[in-house]
């Protein structure tokens, strides 16, 4: 199990808009290691999503999954899942609030707004083109994930910087034990 470096806010390839992926890299064995090494790397920091530029990577690409993290206990699984060239099509007009955190903004949760459900359009890992509508929690981390790879963290989506904590202060005001790495 290959564990990558977390690239952190200030480094400029987070803030860069990653260039469209061509498909036929998935048959290239660096690259499907790679996509492993993301999926071992978010498991280890005990992520929900993963961005190809948060390891550093110049790369239109993005992993998910959410099975008994710690970080998100109360939330639905979603299986490990792996999109190039994840483009949202439609957002709904609802909105919900909701805390987030980041792997390369340890220790700080922010209450973000995002649409409650989003339709996206991206290639999957075996290279086929899937379009598909995602609610809740999966629409949420989605959005975080296409968010990193167009150079945009969480805290340029907030209303309110006053609701931008750390993580002790988190855990004091809602009674819970998160952490971070």
């Amino acid at each position: 199990m290959a564990k990558l470096e977390l690239a952190k806010i200030g480094n400029p390839v987070l803030r860069k808009k990653l260039e469209q992926v061509d498909p036929g890299i998935l048959s290239d064995r660096k690259f499907r290691k790679l996509l492993k090494d993301m999926a071992d790397t978010m498991r280890a920091a005990e992520g929900v999503g993963l961005a190809a530029n948060q390891v550093g990577k110049d790369l239109a690409v993005a992993v998910i999954e959410c099975k008994s993290n710690v970080r998100y206990p109360e939330e639905d699984t979603i299986p490990l899942e792996f999109y190039l060239n994840p483009v949202i099509i439609d957002y709904s007009e609802e909105k919900i609030n909701g805390w987030e955190g980041c792997l390369s903004i340890p220790g700080y949760r922010g209450l973000v707004a995002r649409s409650a459900s989003v339709t996206f359009e991206a290639v999957d890992s075996s290279g086929e083109s899937v379009r598909r509508t995602v609610s809740g929690f999966w629409a949420r981390v989605l959005q975080h994930e296409v968010d990193h790879l167009n150079g945009l963290f969480y805290m340029d989506r907030m209303a309110d910087l006053q609701n931008w904590v750390h993580l002790d202060e988190f855990n004091k005001a809602f009674e819970t034990r998160v952490h971070d790495e």
